[in-house]
């Protein structure tokens, strides 16, 4: 699915350049609403263009070949106020779809125990991985400055790196996490990061001097058929769907996709488009600490959730719609 340039935005048209932090699990709920037509339901022609690198998104946006991007919130962090301002208005994925391995059947696993040790940190596709994970030790209480870190290369070289015996630790997705645990018996994942609490891991943003309320009302549209394609991945065991993921993961073993999609949707990586108030507080901290901001953002200077509050009205209240017997 690839977008190709146009002049100007078509409201009946959504081009979304997502950068690498996306291109991982998170994104079942959007792949169900392309493929099951919610976009065209909402009147949307959506097409998806991944650039590479990644930052090629924030070109589209400013040559406007794409009306959105979809990635890390710490990108528009960084930017406000100093390059260009961006506003962000849903989320798809509300928790890190991240995953620690280690050697070996070492049990009760603690972050403590990463303190003095290597840990390979897959990158190429943006910084949230170390930001997120050097977070989560500053949370448990161990200093980030305890561990040695090697996070400036390609996560499938880092993998064989891994597995070759370089470090003592490898954060990745849970994807590839899950697909090289099963292939290799000395390897254990130790942590899933999903259980770690809600963060606003992938999100939509548009430039904000660009928004206008033809933009808006495809937005909401856009939300309306996204938190669709959410409940519909909610209320179907991801077996139900293997075809779908054997299509969309296809470099990797379907059960094992299954297996990680059910997890997902069990802890809460898809809930809602609406970023939550509290998980947007926590990451701001943790930006802040990794010094892309010098002070946290407040929710309303980077978020406008209005519409994404709307679309969640649409959904509820087509959901709780009554039914017409007629005897």
């Amino acid at each position: 699915m690839a977008s190709g340039p146009y002049d100007e935005f078509a409201p009946n048209h959504a081009a979304i350049s997502p950068h690498s932090d996306w291109v991982q699990p998170p994104l079942p709920p959007e792949y169900i609403a392309l493929r099951h037509g919610f976009f065209k339901e909402q009147g949307l022609d959506v097409s998806v263009n991944i650039p590479t690198p990644w930052d090629g998104v924030l070109d589209a946006l400013a040559d406007e070949s794409a009306d959105m991007a979809l990635g890390g919130i710490w990108v528009p962090t960084m930017y406000r106020d100093r390059v260009q301002n961006y506003t962000v208005f849903a989320q798809i994925a509300n928790r890190c779809p991240l995953a620690v391995l280690g050697r070996g059947n070492r049990q009760n696993f603690k972050l403590s125990d990463v303190a003095g040790k290597t840990v390979l940190m897959k990158s190429g596709g943006g910084a949230s991985v170390g930001l997120f994970f050097k977070m989560l030790l500053g949370e448990n209480g161990v200093d980030p400055r305890s561990v040695d870190y090697i996070q400036d290369l390609d996560g499938i070289m880092l993998g064989n790196l891994f597995q070759g015996g370089m470090g003592d630790y490898f954060v990745t997705d849970n994807l590839s996490a899950l697909a090289m645990a099963a292939k290799n018996p000395e390897v254990t994942i130790q942590m899933e990061m999903v259980t770690q609490g809600d963060v606003p891991w992938s999100v939509y943003y548009r430039e904000t001097e660009t928004i206008t309320p033809e933009v808006l009302d495809a937005q909401k549209r856009f939300c309306i058929a996204l938190k669709k394609g959410i409940d519909w991945v909610l209320s179907h065991d991801a077996e139900t769907f293997r075809d779908e993921l054997a299509e969309l993961f296809p470099n990797v073993a379907v059960e094992v996709a299954i297996s990680v999609t059910n997890q997902f949707r069990r802890e809460g990586m898809w809930t809602s488009t609406v970023i939550p108030q509290k998980a947007f507080d926590r990451w701001q901290v943790g930006l802040t600490g990794a010094c892309l901001v010098k002070e946290p953002l407040l929710y309303e200077e980077l978020v406008d959730a209005e519409l994404a509050v709307e679309a969640e009205t649409v959904n509820v209240a087509r959901l709780e719609k009554p039914v017409e017997i007629r005897l």
